[in-house]
């Protein structure tokens, strides 16, 4: 999800899985029954502590990981209402997490970020 604060976007340097040392948008798979917002909602607590008060579907990537044998449809929410700060609750998938400038990001991105930023999406927020 695109976490929002005063213009800019929460990344972390993912670890452990696939795309170690990229960087990423908070977020992760669905469960079972669970809404993309829910989805959002739960991971956004789950990997940083802060919660979701606002924000709505945005667009969407496609993603092929070939050594992984994956193929990923990344549904993004636009998460402008939370509230507290980051904080790395996964040490063992997250090194940090750090407020980044859209036209500014750090390398390399996680490939769904890096699909998103060449389609020419503008940061809103």
């Amino acid at each position: 999800m695109l976490v929002i604060r005063d213009g800019r976007v929460l990344l972390g340097e993912r670890r452990g899985a696939h795309g170690a040392g990229s960087w990423a948008l908070p977020g992760g798979h669905l469960e079972f029954g669970e809404t993309v917002e829910e989805c959002a909602a739960r991971e956004l607590l789950e990997e940083t502590g802060m919660t979701l008060g606002g924000g709505h579907r945005g667009p969407w990537t496609s993603d092929i990981f070939p050594d992984e044998g994956r193929h990923y449809v990344t549904l993004f929410v636009i998460a402008t209402g939370t509230s507290g700060e980051p904080v790395v609750l996964e040490p063992e998938k997250c090194t940090e997490w750090r407020w980044c400038d859209w036209d500014d990001l750090p390398v390399p991105l996680f490939p769904p970020l890096a699909s998103l930023k060449r389609s020419g999406f503008v940061l809103e927020g």
